[in-house]
């Protein structure tokens, strides 16, 4: 308990009560000398020490997750193409998709940039010079890797890389000039 005021009412003879907050702690009315009241009697305000009530309240934490992709590519390189070997040359090369988890994707390689190009038979280009080949999805070489919803390749984003092999081909025998062909394929991930 804590003292936290007094009343003196006045009474007949005697001085105010001396009142205590516990056994060990005394307590008498401040300011009221006994001499002023004749018999006052103290009456003590009290309270239980205060108990922090706590104000509370609350707001809402907000964001939006949009669908996103992002693409990762890396050069595909064939080497030497020997026209006299008897056989398509052959390489490949991967590129990786990352998307929010549940997003729905297509990949979709586009027919380069040689003159003339379609997907089914790409050209890289030495100056005025071309020589055909192709972009596949699979290791058998036989399923054309395209821009067509029959040709790209669908997938659902986790959250993390996802890896994706190109598979490459020159057709053998194409005699061609010598020199450095290239071409350039630009990859589109719609979702």
């Amino acid at each position: 308990m804590t003292i936290i005021g007094c009343i003196l009412k006045s009474g007949s003879g005697g001085n105010p009560v001396s009142v205590s907050t516990s056994p060990a702690l005394p307590f008498r009315c401040p300011g009221w000398p006994p001499t002023l009241f004749s018999g006052a009697v103290a009456i003590v305000l009290s309270a239980h020490a205060a108990q922090a009530s706590p104000a509370t309240g609350t707001f809402q934490v907000t964001t939006t997750v949009s669908d996103t992709c992002q693409v990762t590519t890396f050069d595909l390189g064939f080497g030497v193409y020997n026209p006299f070997a008897g056989s398509a040359a052959s390489a490949s090369t991967t590129l990786s998709v990352t998307c929010t988890s549940g997003t729905t994707y297509s990949i979709a390689l586009d027919a380069g940039t040689g003159a003339g190009a379609s997907v089914a038979s790409r050209k890289m280009t030495s100056g005025a010079h071309t020589i055909n080949y192709s972009l596949y999805k699979d290791s058998a070489r036989t399923s054309v890797w395209g821009a067509s919803s029959s040709e790209d390749v669908d997938a659902t984003g986790n959250g993390s890389a996802q890896s994706y092999t190109v598979y490459g081909a020159i057709p053998a025998a194409q005699f061609v000039a010598s020199g450095s062909y290239t071409d350039t394929v630009t990859v589109t991930v719609t979702y």
